[in-house]
């Protein structure tokens, strides 16, 4: 039967390791200030603002913890079945793989020894009841005597001896506070799993009370001489006969340490030394369950009534080995508290880290160097001349050459020559006779704002800081003209300033435009003039504007509200 149960357990494991990885939710978003409690404000904001590397701790939930399992005494009388014990406990973390706990345990434990023993003589809880040895030698007869509390008389060796079966139950409680070590949340290849394995380990203080049962339902005691004879071969056989023979009232006090330990409610007392390992399922973010198997060290040899050996007709003598009791269970814990991620067990720390240098959105980056030799505008790596200082380029940075005649525009003093009077000199003179007029020097080369055109205005929904596909196409269209336009920046300008909400909300829709043009199309930052919270235009319209000559801004500002920000 006990094996059936156990093949359930192991069945149950794993159901539940081949779902937990389907049960693993989203990570936190750092930039969220509402997870950030107030005393950690300070570093969080220089975290937004890029003066400190590393981002505030947030605000965890609290766990709660139910569990029952079986509950079993190791000492010097073997325990029967493992019997029922229950615990309770809260959790909370101090970093993501240190955290604490303090756990109530309730436990009752049973034992039956299956040999027959007749080193009772100092046990009160056995010798006032059944005929115990008396330590020592006749001194008339010079033979082994025996004291037998029955008669208060003595007999000899010849005399058969009571033999008893030591038996126990055992009710425990202790309170402790212990220390756990999460083993695996610590991942380089997953963001997270759906199991936790941690190990803990700590200290605390166990009350115990102990009975026996030495008396049957009459109040005498019981007659072993049947099963002590030898009857029975097997420990089975004979536990079973003595379940036969035995009522389940415990009715005698066991020893215990009397005055020599302290007392809780008329209990001993004793400091305990407690750990364990444990395994968690996720079933949902608010809740797990947990396999666990703890240990318990008292430094106390009575939690089972019973100190010494079996020393047959010579002197009892204390064992040397101290009790102990296991719990193993099983439990459901539940996560509590609002406005508040997980409890930092479950989260991997590498996750922020990993994401970031992904998709880069508070990572300070460096200003991309694009070398340009000729310093005509147009970078190395598509320029397809090296330009003569000061002469105007196309968008591939070859000289502008108006007419086509081989002289560029900067050397040609006839800047326009007709087909039919060309070829022409070195100077770029055609030869026949200009007409008045043909001559002049090279006009004056276009403004950003002729080049660049009227720039499209991005507008957004209601209440929205999200670039739909419309907008998308429109930014294309600008870093489009301002790529044929190298020289030319580019003022991005929200508006509405009435309150907080609406300063933030613009703040977010220039820097969404900016952050677009930057990391889809490829547009250099110093290029862009940001600009928000302005008056006199359309509250739900950014405009986007040629710079004017001189003209000059930052391409980010911090963020008015980041408590206000949308994901």
């Amino acid at each position: 039967m006990a094996s059936k149960k156990y093949f359930l357990l192991v069945g149950v494991i794993c159901l539940l390791a081949s779902t937990g990885y389907a049960q693993v939710g989203a990570s936190f978003d750092v930039r969220d200030s509402s997870l950030i409690p107030a005393k950690r404000m300070p570093q969080h904001s220089e975290f937004l603002n890029g003066t400190y590397s590393f981002p505030a701790k947030p605000r965890n939930q609290t766990e709660i913890g139910l569990k029952a399992g079986m509950f079993a005494i190791s000492g010097d009388i073997p325990a029967i079945n493992p019997t029922l014990g229950f615990g309770v406990h809260i959790r909370k973390a101090f970093g993501y793989v240190f955290s604490a706990r303090l756990e109530y345990l309730n436990g009752v434990g049973k034992g039956l020894s299956w040999l027959g023993a007749n080193n009772y003589a100092r046990n009160p809880a056995w010798s006032t009841k059944y005929n115990a040895p008396l330590l020592g030698i006749n001194a008339n007869t010079g033979q082994p005597a025996f004291f037998n509390s029955k008669t208060g008389g003595l007999w000899t060796s010849s005399t058969p001896l009571d033999k008893v079966f030591y038996n126990y139950k055992s009710k425990v409680q202790d309170i402790s506070l212990q220390g756990l070590v999460t083993l695996n949340n610590i991942r380089f290849h997953k963001t997270k799993t759906g199991f936790n394995l941690y190990g803990f380990a700590g200290f605390g203080a166990t009350t115990y009370e102990v009975h026996v049962n030495a008396l049957n339902s009459s109040g005498q005691p019981y007659d072993f001489s049947n099963i002590a004879d030898g009857t029975y071969k097997t420990r089975k056989d004979t536990r079973k006969a003595l379940k036969n023979l035995m009522d389940k009232t415990y009715e005698s006090l066991a020893e215990n340490q009397g005055s020599r330990r302290p007392k809780l409610f008329g209990n001993t007392m004793k400091p305990t030394m407690t750990g364990g390992l444990g395994l968690a399922f996720k079933l949902s973010n608010q809740l797990n369950l947990a396999f666990e198997d703890r240990v318990t060290f008292t430094k106390d040899d009575l939690l089972d009534g019973q100190r010494w050996q079996d020393a047959d007709l010579g002197t009892p003598s204390l064992t040397r080995d101290f009790d102990s009791y296991n719990f193993a269970s099983v439990g459901l814990n539940i996560n509590l508290g609002a406005h508040a991620v997980q409890p930092l067990w479950w989260l991997n720390p590498l996750d922020y880290s990993y994401s970031e240098i992904r998709n880069p959105r508070l990572m300070r980056l460096p200003k991309p160097v694009l070398p340009d030799n000729d310093l005509d505008g147009v970078t190395d790596q598509f320029d397809q001349e090296q330009t003569p200082t000061d002469c105007p380029v196309d968008s591939h940075g070859v000289t502008r050459d108006t007419d086509g005649d081989g002289v560029p525009d900067c050397k040609d003093k006839e800047l326009i020559t007709p087909t039919y009077c060309q070829p022409v000199d070195a100077d770029g003179i055609g030869k026949c006779p200009c007409p008045d007029g043909c001559k002049g020097t090279a006009p004056a080369p276009p403004t950003c704002s002729q080049l660049l055109g009227a720039l499209p205005s991005v507008m957004f929904a209601k209440n929205s800081t999200k670039l739909n596909d419309d907008a998308k196409r429109l930014l294309a269209v600008v870093a489009d003209r301002m790529r044929n336009s190298p020289g030319c920046n580019v003022v991005v300008t929200g508006y509405c300033a009435s309150n907080k909400l609406e300063q933030q909300r613009s703040w977010d829709r220039v820097n969404g435009i900016i952050s677009y043009l930057i990391e889809k199309e490829g547009v250099s930052g110093d290029r862009l003039i940001f600009k928000y919270g302005e008056e006199g235009g359309d509250c739900n319209t950014v405009d986007l504007r040629s710079a004017n000559e001189g003209e000059q801004g930052p391409n980010t500002v911090p963020a008015p509200h980041p408590n206000l920000r949308k994901n």
